[in-house]
């Protein structure tokens, strides 16, 4: 895994996090009214890519990280179909919930780091 302080990490997935929400709350000009391929990429990249993140600034909290994310993506969902702009989607959250799912899979099957056996003297 990269080698970057977690203070930094935690800081850059809580921004991003911060982000998403606006981003997902703004009002948009026009929405797809009919399921659109683009959409739901974009959503499985995105939580891709915020689950990259939180797994780098909690690496030992890999489930708490995912299951956050889950609700937060929910939540998301939720909150648009409040506003009087936007419109929620179950769909979305599920491409939200496929890509923590990729990112949990790939993370199991890259080989961890291990520290190398020092031989002192044989």
């Amino acid at each position: 895994m990269l080698n970057l302080p977690v203070r930094l990490t935690r800081a850059v997935f809580w921004l991003s996090l911060l982000g998403a929400t606006v981003v997902c709350l703004m009002p948009v000009a026009h929405l797809p009214s009919m399921f659109n391929w683009w959409d739901k990429a974009q959503h499985a990249l995105g939580f891709a890519a915020l689950t990259g993140l939180g797994l780098l600034g909690y690496p030992a909290e890999r489930w708490r990280v995912a299951a956050g994310l889950l609700l937060f993506g929910a939540f998301i969902e939720l909150a648009q179909s409040a506003t009087g702009w936007r419109r929620g989607d179950w769909l979305d959250w599920l491409a939200d919930a496929l890509g923590i799912v990729v990112v949990l899979v790939g993370m199991r099957l890259l080989p961890q780091n291990q520290p190398t056996p020092s031989h002192t003297g044989d």
